[in-house]
Order: structure tokens, then C-alpha cells, then sequence
């Protein structure tokens, strides 16, 4: 009845779980089933991925013969760590300076990317001038420029001024880059502007605010730009070719390049110089691989 009283004492009927039962129990099925299906797409991912790897160490550490033998063995039968000293005493390729001469690109372009970058961005967005738009849109149209169009006028600047098979030649072009400064300008638009504010009541300029709030407070933003522009400069091959010109100048891609030759291919060398080659590689992407989803998702492109 509707009215119905329960009486004094009654125990109310226990509501079953949800999940118990037999529907309960297919939903568990389902999940782990699921689970098990990711990790182990997940997990041939991962085997797939780092085969290239295993490929280089293993033929790095091998002989000529053993690289090219018909019968593939997993592991070499005798692993030949004097390859590697063999590929740095080599008088042609002088690995050891290349490997120095990219680091001193990929670090200063690096540098000089987020700085000249940040600050034409944030004077982009935040600094009021009648021409800002003009110049942003000009920055905008320079990306639409093949960099093949670019590339015999750049070198005409660079040799006119002396910098072939010179570190400035294959360092300053790269300086700037008009995609990272349209990336900060986007960033900085969105940046609060009630921390900016606040420095300029106690006193602080744009400098001030852009070094003491913007910057401290962009950390991961600027880790973001600084993993992709390293990655950029370490692997670029086309330029400094061209303007290294002598072997004291050349870069690590244009050392590996010279093993393979239409005279003679040093496979073993070739194998071991490119699994070493990526090795800053590897540890720059560990080190800030969650800064470069983080790089996407602050720098403002919508959509």
C-alpha cells in the first residue's frame, strides 16, 4: 500500500551491487580483456620503435663481413668495441670534432632562438606600436617562403662575409626562426596579464617584466621550444654541408655522410658513428619529452 509504514525494527531490503552478478562480472572480463589489448599493442609499439636501434649497436659492434653475411645472427659473435676507436682515429672523417662542432650549433642556436624569438614575440604581443600587426603578418608571409628559394641567397650573404667552413657561417643564419617567434607571440597573448601589471606597479618595465615574471613563470614553454630547436639543429644536414667546406668545420651528419662514399662504404663505422650520433638525441627527448606536449597545448593555436 502507499501509505504503508515499516515497522519499528525492519531491516530494509539490501540493494545488490551493480557490478555483481553476471553482468558485473562480464564488465570485469571486458576491462582486463581491454587492458591486456593496449599493453600488448603498446608493448609491440615499443618493439618496433626501438629496432632501428638494435640495429645500429648490433652492426656498429660487428664486422664488415658479419653485416653483409647472409646468415643473420641476433647478437655478433665477437662484439668489436675497438670500432669505436677506430671511428674516432680516423684522420678522414674527425668525428670527435664534429660531434663537438654540433653541439656548439645545436646549443647556441638553441640559445639564440629563445632569446631574439622570445623577445620579438613578447614585444609582438605586448608592447603597443602602430606597425606591430604589420610586422606579425610579415613574419607570418616569410613562413610561406620555400626554404629552397632562400637558401643560394642566404649562402651569396654568408660567403660574401667570410664564413664558409666557419662555425659563424652554419650558426648565425640559424639564429632566428620566424614559426618559434609567431609560437611565442601566440603564447604570450595568453599570458595573465595581471603578473605583468603587477611588476609594472612595483616599478618594473617591459624588460623587467619579461625577465623577472614572463620568463621565470614560462619555464616549460621555453623547455618545450629549446627540445625542438636542438633536435632541429643537431639534425640538419643541407646547410652545413654546403658551407662546411673542410673537414675542421663539418657537422656530425656531414662526417657520418662521408663514410658512404661512391668510393668506398665503411659499414661498421658508419653504423657505430650513427647509433653515438643520436645518443644527445636520446637523452634530450628523456629528459623533455613531457615538455613538448606541453610545448603544443600552451602555444596557443587553436583548432
Amino acid at each position: 500500500m502507499a501509505g504503508a509504514v515499516m515497522p519499528t525494527g525492519a531491516r530494509r531490503p539490501r540493494r545488490r551491487p551493480a557490478e555483481s552478478g553476471p553482468v558485473g562480472h562480464r564488465h570485469g572480463v571486458r576491462a582486463r580483456v581491454v587492458t591486456v589489448a593496449v599493453y600488448g599493442v603498446l608493448g609491440v609499439s615499443a618493439i618496433l620503435f626501438l629496432i632501428p636501434y638494435y640495429l645500429l649497436i648490433r652492426n656498429g659492434l660487428s664486422t664488415d663481413a658479419e653485416i653483409t653475411s647472409p646468415e643473420w645472427t641476433f647478437f655478433p659473435t665477437d662484439l668489436r668495441w675497438e670500432n669505436v676507436t677506430e671511428l674516432f682515429a680516423d684522420t678522414e672523417t674527425h668525428f670527435a670534432s664534429s660531434l663537438l662542432n654540433s653541439v656548439l650549433v645545436a646549443v647556441l642556436q638553441t640559445t639564440g632562438v629563445l632569446l631574439i624569438c622570445s623577445l620579438a614575440g613578447y614585444g609582438l604581443a605586448r608592447i603597443p606600436y602602430r606597425h606591430a600587426n604589420k610586422i606579425f603578418y610579415a613574419v607570418v608571409v616569410s613562413l610561406m617562403i620555400p626554404g629552397a628559394v632562400t637558401f643560394v641567397p642566404s649562402f651569396l650573404m654568408v660567403s660574401t662575409m667570410g664564413w664558409v667552413s666557419d662555425l659563424r657561417g652554419l650558426i648565425i643564419p640559424g639564429l632566428f626562426s620566424g614559426f618559434t617567434t609567431f609560437l611565442f607571440r601566440q603564447y604570450f597573448l595568453d599570458f595573465p596579464r595581471e603578473l605583468e601589471e603587477a611588476a609594472r606597479v612595483d616599478g618594473l618595465g617591459y624588460w623587467g617584466a619579461y625577465w623577472r615574471i614572463v620568463f621565470p613563470n614560462s619555464l616549460n614553454f621555453f623547455a618545450a621550444i629549446a627540445a625542438i630547436t636542438f633536435l632541429h639543429g643537431w639534425n640538419a644536414f643541407l646547410w652545413p654541408l654546403v658551407i662546411g667546406q673542410s673537414n675542421e668545420s663539418w657537422t656530425v651528419q656531414v662526417a657520418l655522410s662521408s663514410l658512404l662514399t661512391a668510393q668506398t662504404i665503411r659499414i661498421h663505422e658508419l653504423f657505430i658513428g650513427a647509433a653515438i650520433s643520436i645518443l644527445p638525441l636520446v637523452l634530450v627527448f628523456l629528459f623533455l619529452q613531457r615538455y613538448l606536449v606541453q610545448g603544443v597545448t600552451q602555444s596557443g593555436i587553436k583548432g
